[in-house]
Parts: C-alpha cells; structure tokens; sequence
C-alpha cells in the first residue's frame, strides 16, 4: 500500500480510480485498510476543492413540507397567521429566531440550515434584514 496526498487534481483522479478499484475489498484485509485510508484522503480534498454550500433555508423549508405532505396553512401554527407564512415562503420576510426554533422543533430542520443567509425580495414594507 503506497497511499500519497492528494494535492493536486491528478492525484484524486488516481485515488478515486483506486478506490474504484478496490471498492469491493474483504474487510480486514489490506486493501480494504487502503480503501479507509483512501476515502479519508478524498473527503478531504473534496471538502477544501469542491466545498458544497449549505441549503437555502426556504428551500429547505419547502422540502420538508413536501416529505411530510404540508401546505402552507399547516405552517400557520408554527409561523403565526397565513400572511406570515405566505411572506416567508415567498422571501419577503426573514426568519426570526422564534421562528427557526419553531420550525427547527416541528418541522425537524438543522437551526444551522435555517439560520443561514439567503436573499429577500426587495420594496416590501416587512423587508427587514433576514436571520438575526
């Protein structure tokens, strides 16, 4: 087992094609040493080249309606009045901090998706600046 750094983009090309390779190894066996070695390797390079932003928090929130077959009026309850939900689906409100704990608690999302930054619609009177 020669297992290198990868630094550059040839490397992980290699690495990857190894790891292909070897994807099948018996457990406790050299190769499949190699491969746990290689995937760390390549997560790593994969997390400082090819970085994957986090979610938008409206997009999120729309997800997860969609999973648990939600409309809107079931997010009255956790956002406050139609009007409320309507401007947060519809990015003419930010998200309030009692708002992403209600919906982080009911609806299961990360606070870390929800408090994240996204852009607002602009000339609504409750445009205000969006998470804190």
């Amino acid at each position: 087992m020669d297992i290198q750094p990868i630094r550059t983009e040839a490397d992980y090309e290699v690495a990857l094609a190894r790891t292909e390779q070897i994807w099948d190894a018996e457990p406790e066996t050299q190769e499949s040493a190699e491969l746990d070695v290689l995937s760390i390797l390549i997560e790593d390079y994969e997390e400082k080249h090819y970085p994957i932003p986090p979610p938008d928090p409206i997009e999120a929130i729309k997800f997860r309606m969609e999973e648990l077959d939600l409309s809107s009026k079931d997010l009255e309850p956790i956002l406050g009045s139609r009007g409320r939900v309507s401007e947060v689906l519809n990015r003419k409100r930010g998200l309030s901090l009692e708002m992403i704990r209600a919906l982080s608690d009911h609806l299961n999302i990360s606070a870390d998706v929800l408090v994240t930054k996204y852009p607002l619609q602009s000339g609504n009177a409750h445009n205000r600046q969006q998470n804190l």
